[in-house]
């Protein structure tokens, strides 16, 4: 029988007002890339910073073995002295610095104590190069797009590991989140050559066709407990079982609005009235990715995905219109029936609509403020009921709050608590209670589910189909095609800044969005612009 790497043993870790951890037990063979999954707020990050010395030895009960000796870390640096890199999915890089200089940041090349940028330039070239990655060395962070900054961070961790000279495991947390097909390739082909160099790695990811790609064996938490281990060539070993451990039931479907197209089916859909409409949309100055001559429109009750690959204009497209995009543009937007001009996100709330941002960190909240004060946000306008002559109306302000977090099924101890507190999904569930407090006509969903678990994602689907049952028009950016699919009425596919096609989704499959979605035709015709 195989001596484990890593061994944890009973682990229990306990928050104020919760437990995180309890009695959980986990162990990681020699070269083995073993996946940990579990939905968000399961346990899975609290381990991880247990093991990585985030959380010292004293706070927690239980052991941790690695090669059967029993390991305290008190530090971050006991963990990575021990062996262990950790890449957390919250990116540490500093954004002014070139990527080589991350790279090595804190343990840069040395001569008579001063830093050799000669050394430091060419083991950078040489880490890079080893791995296959044609990442820029002297470009700032902050001029490469968020995948490329994941496969910085990755660098960064195999860097600090190779040069220690005794790297024994790595973890990735959520890895491939914001990661192209192309990327996520590249990464598979790094942790087949630390496999075969004996390094072990732990992959948390919600990606679960990942998992029976790359993994060889996989636990799942759940609530805090250890609920299975078993291996990826199990014949129990299935998606759906794994769903059903994870979430304690079974999801009987993941898309709840999927079904035969209504609109191709008996044009009930086309008698609804237009909510939103663009016209002739181009942004300016001309610097990629530009936006060329976008008309499309939405009607109450619809979900309209967008598609297309990384850089086709999706993110750009519906910031622009949300009045939160740095270029200037060009085109007339209609909201029921009436010409508008937006020159910023509070004009665009103050004419009925929302924005759902892709990076829920950074422009959808406030980390270190607590439930109520980002649900109430959005909702602060000289209209709301929430304020009174320029006063926040706090009971009101704690019962609209509490109205959302009741019916989003948040999970917190308290509307006080800050939302770095929260998990990912429960995070999410915040930005969208923030919106929907405000009652949107229009709401854009930009990668609504991206980096949270499949209960959750359930249940924001769930969501965005009750909403389009109450008339809401909506309008979502996915890169998953399977949820394109699975959500949307129609289907409008970007190229290079531009409407490639639109679609009513019926019959649609997606090689045909990726045809579409690479600049070539399909070989058939699908019913395109909808008259």
């Amino acid at each position: 029988m195989t001596v484990p790497l890593l061994h944890m043993q009973a682990i229990t870790k306990d928050f104020p007002g919760m437990r995180a951890l309890d009695d959980v037990s986990f162990e990681v063979r020699p070269g083995e890339i073993h996946a940990l999954c579990g939905e968000n707020g399961a346990g899975k990050s609290t381990l991880i910073k247990i093991l990585g010395g985030v959380y010292p030895s004293g706070t927690y009960e239980g052991q941790l073995h690695i090669n059967r000796n029993e390991q305290q870390f008190h530090t971050v640096r006991d963990a990575e002295r021990a062996g262990i890199a950790i890449i957390h999915q919250e990116l540490a890089l500093i954004p002014e610095m070139t990527v080589a200089e991350n790279i090595y940041l804190g343990k840069e090349p040395r001569q008579f104590g001063i830093i050799d940028r000669y050394r430091l330039y060419h083991e950078a070239g040489e880490l890079l190069s080893q791995f296959g990655l044609a990442i820029p060395l002297h470009k700032p962070v902050h001029e490469l797009g968020i995948g490329q900054q994941q496969l910085v961070e990755i660098a960064k961790a195999l860097g600090r590991s190779l040069q220690s000279g005794n790297a024994l495991l790595l973890v990735l947390d959520e890895p491939t989140a914001a990661l192209t097909e192309s990327e996520v390739e590249i990464l598979r082909q790094i942790l087949t050559q630390l496999r075969e160099k004996g390094v072990a790695c732990i992959y948390i990811t919600h990606k679960l066709k990942e998992i029976f790609q790359i993994a060889d064996r996989v636990t799942v938490l759940r609530d805090g407990k250890t609920v299975a281990t078993q291996s990826i060539k199990s014949p129990e070993c299935t998606e759906e079982a794994l769903i059903s451990q994870m979430v304690g039931r079974e999801l009987t479907t993941l898309f709840p609005k999927q079904r035969t197209n209504p609109i191709a089916k008996n044009g009930a859909n086309q008698q609804k009235a237009v909510a939103f409409r663009v016209e002739k949309l181009s942004t300016y100055p001309v610097e990629p990715p530009q936006l060329e001559d976008i008309s499309f429109e939405v009607k109450r009750g619809e979900i309209l995905g967008i598609a297309g690959l990384m850089g086709a204009g999706r993110t750009e497209l519906i910031s622009t219109i949300f009045g939160a995009y740095d270029n200037k543009w060009s085109g007339e937007i209609v909201i029921d029936g009436s010409a508008i001009q937006i020159h910023s996100p509070r004009e665009a709330i103050q004419h009925g609509m929302a924005l759902v941002s892709e990076d829920r960190k950074r422009y959808g909240l406030l980390l270190d403020v607590d439930v109520v004060r980002n649900m109430t946000l959005a909702s602060l306008g000289s209209s709301s009921d929430i304020t009174s002559y320029g006063l926040i109306d706090q009971n009101t302000a704690f019962q609209k709050s509490e109205h959302y977090v009741d019916s989003l099924q948040i999970k917190t101890t308290s509307l006080n608590v800050p939302v770095n507190h929260l998990s990912g999904g429960n995070q999410q569930k915040v930005v969208l209670g923030k919106w929907l407090m405000t009652h949107p006509k229009v709401l854009f969903l930009d990668e609504p589910t991206r980096g949270i678990d499949v209960g959750a994602k359930a249940e924001i689907h769930a969501l965005m189909a009750k909403l389009a049952q109450e008339g809401v028009a909506i309008v979502f950016v996915s890169s998953e095609l399977p949820e394109i699919l699975g959500m949307s009425d129609r289907v409008l596919v970007l190229h290079e800044g531009r409407i490639a096609g639109e679609f009513i989704n019926e019959n649609l499959t997606q090689e045909d969005l990726l045809t579409i979605m690479s600049g070539r035709r399909l070989p058939h015709q699908h019913q395109s612009k909808i008259d």
